[in-house]
């Protein structure tokens, strides 16, 4: 029986061993969030900027590379590649390909799950530009569940939703990169808006706000909900009061600045 492919967790990976001929694609800017953190209206103002090209959710990370024998694995050691290099150079040419057809100068990516690989993001593109969105974390818990209230209850639904804020903490605190919060970009999003565009070293397009319908709205692949199809920055919901935060938040709700 054949050996499956290791998983990306399980490959040793490590950074280009010359960038300049193994990437094709320059500065990547990763939104590194918790799922229903808002990040797809995020990406929607990201994606109206004449220089960012932020498609729907890529999950990248999950396309992987196997050999198929024993030769092709010693073929590939001989050119200094090992499993994880060749996906590398594969999640690099595919965000390359997509932003070449659309244009732009700068990819950007707010897959969820990729808090769980920061390390390897980073490791794959050196120069990779890094967004933290946070939001209030029982917000979050709370939305998470009415995606899918058949899926999961309330409680089920903050504990899910706590493996991503603590994948997020911990590329928070490993990697450089500018916090946003969802509660400013929908309160004040010219000025959260203007600092990332400082962030990112582009200048500010005020036809962000202005952002209109994405055009993938498709569960799987970024949020799917009326407030993102109406294509305007809608109100944030009401914060809990600290009575309302399930127990099992309220250590990321201090460590995050929600509540002292």
């Amino acid at each position: 029986m054949a050996e499956r492919p290791k998983k990306a967790a399980d490959v040793p990976f490590r950074p280009p061993a010359d960038p300049e001929v193994d990437r094709l694609l320059s500065a990547p800017v990763f939104v590194i969030s918790p799922v229903r953190s808002g990040s797809t209206l995020l990406r929607a103002m990201l994606n109206a900027h004449p220089d960012l090209h932020a498609p729907h959710e890529l999950h990248v990370r999950r396309l992987g590379v196997e050999f198929g024998t024993n030769l092709a694995e010693k073929a590939m050691a001989a050119l200094g590649h090992n499993q994880a290099d060749l996906e590398h150079l594969l999640w690099d040419r595919v965000l390359h390909r997509e932003l070449v057809r659309s244009g732009k100068r700068f990819i950007v990516d707010k897959t969820p799950a990729n808090a769980f690989a920061y390390e390897r993001i980073a490791a794959c593109w050196p120069d990779a530009r890094f967004v933290f969105l946070l939001r209030h974390p029982a917000s979050i818990a709370a939305s998470w569940h009415e995606a899918s209230p058949d899926k999961r209850t309330p409680q089920e639904a903050a504990a899910d939703a706590l493996r991503y804020m603590k994948a997020v903490e911990r590329a928070k605190a490993a990697l450089p990169g500018l916090t946003v919060r969802y509660e400013e970009l929908t309160a004040e999003p010219e000025k959260t808006l203007r600092g990332i565009c400082e962030f990112l070293a582009l200048a500010w397009a005020p036809e962000m706000l202005s952002y209109g319908t994405p055009d993938v709205v498709t569960k799987g692949l970024g949020d799917w909900k009326d407030k993102i199809r109406s294509g305007s920055v809608q109100p944030g919901r009401d914060l809990p009061r600290p009575e309302e935060v399930p127990e099992v938040l309220r250590d990321m709700c201090r460590t995050w600045e929600y509540v002292t």
